[in-house]
């Protein structure tokens, strides 16, 4: 789970399914009061689970002190990760509701790479790879037209290649592949990748990264190269870039 709370440490080393951490920290199984990562990952997983709660009643089903959820249940409020509201009733006190935001969705399980590969093997068991290879297409047109409009409000027409590159590099490591332009000594210019945003599918389907070594060749208008593969093995992948013949 990401550390989306700082300071308060949601431990990234926490990547087991987060429904699973709301079970085993009531009274009745803790000895000694939970850790404040653990008992912030509970109140997230019961809030889930059961919809808005006062800040007694997470106690009592956590077995915590009121204390200690109250200050879990600000920091993840600090975070944007729970929201309050007021209960009135009656003429006592009125009470705070607290529960999860949409924004605490992605500190739950997902399974995107499971749904991406169903979706391809759908595709493939109704057209074919024909198929498959039709719709990356069209998904590469999308995105090609996304690129050249970013990389013509970052760079001017008359950038050289390298700023090109250097300015895909940038728009690629946005977009998680930790991605990097390197210019040789020699003037060789390569755009790494050193994390692969789609592996599982990368792997399912070699039409994945096929449509991305046509779809840089486009928008940087160069002859692109692939040296090295993730999907194959190696620790990045890496694109050797050079200007086409007669420019």
């Amino acid at each position: 789970m990401p550390d989306l709370v700082p300071d308060a440490g949601l431990d990234d080393r926490d990547t087991v399914a987060v429904s699973t951490l709301g079970r085993g920290i009531d009274a009745g199984t803790v000895g000694a009061s939970p850790s404040p990562s653990t008992l912030r990952r509970a109140i997230l997983v019961n809030l889930r689970q059961r919809g808005p709660m006062s800040p007694d009643g997470l106690a009592t089903h956590l077995g915590a002190s009121r204390t200690g959820v109250l200050q879990q249940l600000h920091a993840l409020e600090q975070a944007g990760l729970v929201a309050h509201s007021i209960e009135r009733h009656g003429v006592g006190r009125p009470r705070h509701l607290y529960d999860v935001t949409p924004e605490a969705q992605d500190l739950f399980p997902a399974d995107y790479d499971g749904f991406a590969a169903a979706i391809l093997d759908a595709i493939e068991s109704v057209g074919g790879q024909d198929l498959v290879e039709e719709v990356f297409a069209a998904r590469r047109r999308q995105l090609g037209a996304r690129l050249r409009k970013r990389l013509g409000e970052r760079v001017a027409r008359t950038a050289s290649l390298a700023d090109r590159v250097r300015e895909l590099a940038v728009i690629q490591d946005g977009a998680g592949y930790l991605a990097e332009a390197v210019v040789g000594t020699d003037g060789t210019i390569r755009l790494r990748e050193h994390n692969c945003a789609i592996f599982h599918l990368a792997r399912a389907s070699q039409a994945c990264c096929a449509a991305e070594l046509a779809l840089f060749g486009e928008v940087l208008g160069a002859d692109v190269v692939r040296e090295t593969h993730i999907a194959a093995g190696d620790r990045s992948c890496t694109y050797r870039v050079e200007p086409r013949a007669g420019d």
